[in-house]
């Protein structure tokens, strides 16, 4: 009785803990909904000019965009998800909506292909520097612990980020990137925007996928940029503010 009291306890504690290592998973595919509150962010935007408040009802209250997210501990890829129609009597167009992100991990580089008004760039260069500061608050996303961690883009752009280490992939959406979990949600306060994540898979994900956009004008960040604040800077303090979009 004594040896099977012991069999038995030996079977639960080997099943609790293959449960355990269940739980932490390197390949993952991930798909986000993107949130821009549209008018607050073009309120932003044209702080001071009469224009919006003559036609803010022409802009939506919020904009949704869906994004998918294929990875694991060394590459990804994210890119744009499942379509949603624009209504043409809004005024509002998204931004920076078609990028396609590639990430290598390892090499602490990236591949970003994306199309900003006719023209479409493929950026290669070093991943976005973000300095983290991970907090104790904790948040749920789709049944995984999320840890909240406050960084800062390029010494001058804010995000938060909620992450879990459950899901052993250093990688967000866009380029966010850099904390020991895969990011589940995230926000970036000047944009606007928030992202989270609806669906996550585990099993079966095909990393075939997970190859880098080839075609576009190749510049580095640096270059990207400066061709931006060219034909931005047109548009003023507007324009620059857009330019946030095409940097993440």
């Amino acid at each position: 009785m004594i040896q099977r009291i012991i069999g038995l306890v030996s079977l639960s504690l080997l099943t609790i803990t293959v449960q355990a290592q269940d739980r932490f998973f390197s390949t993952i595919k991930v798909e986000f909904e993107k949130t821009t509150s549209v008018r607050q962010l073009y309120k932003d935007l044209e702080a001071g000019d009469s224009w919006f408040e003559q036609f803010k009802d022409r802009y939506p209250v919020t904009s949704v965009n869906y994004y998918e997210f294929t990875g694991d501990s060394s590459v990804s890829l994210y890119k744009p998800g499942k379509e949603v129609p624009v209504d043409p009597r809004s005024f509002y167009r998204p931004v920076a909506d078609k990028n396609v992100v590639y990430t290598d991990f390892i090499k602490g580089t990236t591949i970003s292909q994306k199309p900003v008004f006719e023209e479409t760039f493929l950026m290669e260069d070093s991943l976005l520097k973000i300095k983290w500061k991970i907090t104790g608050d904790v948040r749920n996303i789709l049944g995984f612990d999320c840890r909240k961690a406050i960084g800062i883009i390029n010494d001058s752009i804010a995000v938060f980020a909620f992450y879990t280490d459950e899901l052993m992939v250093p990688g967000g959406p866009e380029g966010i990137h850099g904390l020991p979990g895969m990011i589940l949600g995230a926000g970036i306060p000047r944009l606007h925007a928030t992202w989270f994540a609806t669906k996550v898979e585990v099993f079966d994900v095909n990393m075939k996928i997970v190859v880098p956009a080839t075609k576009g004008k190749k510049v580095s960040r640096t270059a990207m940029v400066q061709s931006l604040d060219k034909v931005l800077k047109e548009w003023g303090t507007y324009g620059s503010k857009l330019i946030v979009n095409f940097i993440i």
